[in-house]
């Protein structure tokens, strides 16, 4: 039996870093929004104590990806905590690969919680979303947040969560050809930390995050200039922010149609793509 399960990207509205931590972590605000926009991942469950990709993903090495990681922590995890939990409990999974790798649209972190979310229901653990948010969290600081599954202000490490409601509008998001490395990106002293944390109400719209900004932007423009080139040809045509500390770049529409109108302005050489932003993210899944 194979289970089919979304991992989808999230756009990060914002992102302020309002200091660096004595563990060497940064202090931030964000809201997170996700797309309808996905990965698939498909789980084959068998019971031969085997985790594995069907197909490696091209770059990365089996023990460094994160679906391999949270399904071996999870079921760690479960080991502990779960009086004769078998072992023996293993997975072959295959993936969809739409999301960009270092685009800033949490394609990792998604698959991540997918396969925690996932794996949790096929294996029949029974654990908890804030037992699932804790072995996420050593995965990756938006791994939560994909568990959580609602949009929201997210402040910490990005593990806080209060529930907002942004406007559902529809986004043109730009792929630019190149990869930002995170660490490199935090670890720049050029990067601003010391943003003032903010009150944010619940209901929001793009008057309110247009003002806002994405702390990590202007610093990943000196060092990516397709970044750069990006944002200077959305900003033509409405407000354009990068998500995360990735490459992607987004600008909010009203409608599917005018976002549609841009995205054939574009040369044809330019990856690109449109997607509705949601308050829920979609986990649906199907059995064949």
């Amino acid at each position: 039996m194979t289970s089919k399960w979304l991992a989808p990207a999230k756009l990060n509205l914002f992102l302020h870093i309002t200091g660096k931590r004595d563990d060497g972590y940064h202090n931030l605000q964000t809201i997170f929004q996700f797309l309808d926009y996905s990965d698939e991942l498909s789980f084959e469950i068998t019971n031969d104590g085997v985790i594995q990709l069907e197909e490696p993903l091209v770059g990365v090495p089996d023990e460094d990806n994160l679906i391999i990681q949270a399904a071996k922590m999870l079921r760690a995890f479960a080991g502990k905590k779960t009086d004769g939990f078998s072992d023996r409990k293993g997975t072959t999974v295959s993936i969809n690969k739409r999301l960009p790798m270092g685009g800033g649209l949490g394609g990792g972190s998604s698959n991540a919680a997918t396969t925690l979310v996932a794996l949790n229901y096929l294996w029949q653990l029974n654990l908890s979303n804030d037992e699932l948010k804790i072995i996420g969290l050593k995965l990756g600081a938006d791994v939560p947040v994909f568990i959580h599954r609602k949009a929201c202000l997210a402040e910490g490490v990005g593990e806080k969560f209060t529930d907002v409601e942004p406007e559902q509008c529809w986004y043109l998001v730009i792929v630019p050809d190149c990869q930002v490395n995170t660490g490199e990106i935090f670890s720049n002293s050029s990067l601003t930390r010391n943003s003032k944390t903010l009150r944010i109400r619940p209901l929001l719209d793009w008057e309110v995050l247009g003002v806002l900004r994405n702390d990590c932007e202007a610093l990943v423009k000196n060092l990516y200039p397709e970044v750069n080139q990006s944002l200077e040809w959305l900003s033509k045509y409405g407000l354009a922010r990068m998500t995360g500390t990735g490459c992607c770049v987004f600008s909010p529409f009203p409608s599917e149609e005018e976002a549609g109108k841009i995205a054939a302005l574009l040369p044809e050489d330019v990856k690109a793509f449109v997607a509705q932003g949601v308050n829920q993210s979609p986990l649906s899944r199907s059995f064949t």
